[in-house]
């Protein structure tokens, strides 16, 4: 059995076309488990499940691919092909920036749209722009609940389907037909997957750099003092190694008082243990999800605090950066919403949404020169030169894609 995962797909897609119970389909995994997604029936935040696809040596494809080690057709024993991780995305119009920070763990993603609704729905656009802006191109186009509906209503969705991605970042991507309720064709899906969305070529050599997209305290309330343990962070590591013993550098840190005057302050720890989909590890390597227990005190991680940060050796992280300086890209017209309304120009003043790696601020334009543009963060994001950012601006009650920037 393989310990760790080594890529990271998304599941992306409207609301309620079934990213979840796909998901589930694949890995045997329900991710909606906060109460409030429960409660609702739809995803707030970013859900994560492993699985390992396995190959029949004896049966032609598609029946040939699965996800046991035994051949459900023939019996026969199976071989590995790897373990992946799925980032279960949001599909609510609501939670974009929870969708665009799992974007940034993505190496290639599932477009799921229903075929008992008309294609393109809103969010199935704003989902797949994101992944054109953030780079993503590994994609496969799943057509979910053919259940649902008829031979010729299937057949004239996969034709919306076809039309809607013709000029698009998934223009050559393959559509499968499944259903996941049912768990029908996802032998195909599988093959698809192993065809369509390889693992990308890692460095171990260069220095270990992490996207956190999760913290949290896993200690239980009334535990003594003497038995509490540690904070544990969790998101994917993009390159380099990850060791337990390993003393790793947090930022953009937290937020002191430093001679008088509030100063964004980096965070040092030790990590005491790493696991990967309930296994433990000595390593982590790229790919994949990873917890990360370390020696922080608990109420430093609590609700996801540190999320939107990046871990890494002491002095060889990106720059802190407060102040952004960049090159803009807009789009014709706001994705999203109903409604194609034009993008307009940025304006001095102006206040955005910034989507960089798992991180989410606000940053206010203080200078505007042609394309350039300044801007003053809320919340610091850690970052390069070059780095691409997603852009969305206030619209009505919601905040839309617009765009992107590079760092000056």
């Amino acid at each position: 059995m393989l310990r760790q995962a080594e890529i990271n797909i998304g599941m992306v897609g409207h609301v309620d076309h079934g990213k979840t119970t796909l998901t589930k389909a694949i890995s045997g995994v329900w991710t909606d488990t906060h109460s409030e997604e429960l409660k609702r029936g739809i995803s707030i935040r970013l859900g994560y499940a492993d699985a390992t696809f396995y190959q029949c040596p004896q049966c032609s494809p598609p029946e040939a691919y699965s996800t046991s080690p035994k051949c459900p057709h023939c019996g026969s024993a199976t071989k590995v092909l790897r373990r992946v991780s799925f980032v279960d995305s949001p599909g609510h119009e609501t939670l974009m920036a929870t969708m665009l920070s799992g974007a940034s763990l993505m190496d290639g993603a599932m477009l799921v749209i229903a075929a008992n609704e008309k294609c393109p729905q809103p969010q199935t656009v704003e989902h797949l722009m994101a992944l054109d802006i953030i780079g993503v191109r590994n994609i496969i186009v799943v057509q979910n609940k053919i259940d649902l509906v008829s031979k010729e209503e299937t057949l004239e969705n996969y034709r919306q389907i076809r039309e809607f991605i013709r000029e698009t970042c998934a223009a050559d991507a393959p559509i499968i037909p499944i259903s996941a309720q049912h768990s029908a064709n996802i032998d195909i899906l599988i093959q698809a997957i192993e065809e369509r969305i390889p693992t990308p070529e890692r460095d171990p050599n260069l220095p270990p750099f992490m996207y956190i997209a999760r913290s949290f305290d896993i200690n239980k309330p009334g535990t003594p003092p003497e038995k509490l343990r540690g904070g544990v962070i969790g998101g994917s590591l993009k390159q380099g190694v990850l060791r337990v013993g390993d003393t790793i550098e947090i930022l953009p840190g937290q937020k002191k008082m430093v001679g008088g005057r509030e100063k964004w302050v980096p965070i040092h720890t030790k990590i005491v243990s790493l696991s990967a989909g309930g296994t433990s590890l000595e390593e982590a390597h790229p790919g994949g999800l990873i917890g990360v227990g370390t020696q922080l005190d608990p109420r430093y991680v609590k609700s996801d605090s540190l999320g939107g940060g990046v871990v890494g050796r002491e002095g060889e992280l990106p720059p802190v950066l407060e102040e952004v300086s960049l090159e803009t890209h807009l789009l014709e017209r706001v994705v999203g919403s109903a409604e194609q309304l034009r993008v307009t120009e940025i304006k001095n003043g102006e206040t955005m949404m910034i989507s960089s790696g798992t991180a989410t601020t606000i940053g206010v334009v203080n200078e505007k020169r042609g394309e350039l543009v300044n801007m003053r963060l809320r919340l610091p994001i850690c970052a390069e030169t070059g780095n691409r950012v997603a852009l969305s601006r206030r619209v009505g009650a919601r905040w839309r894609l617009i765009g992107y920037g590079i760092i000056q």
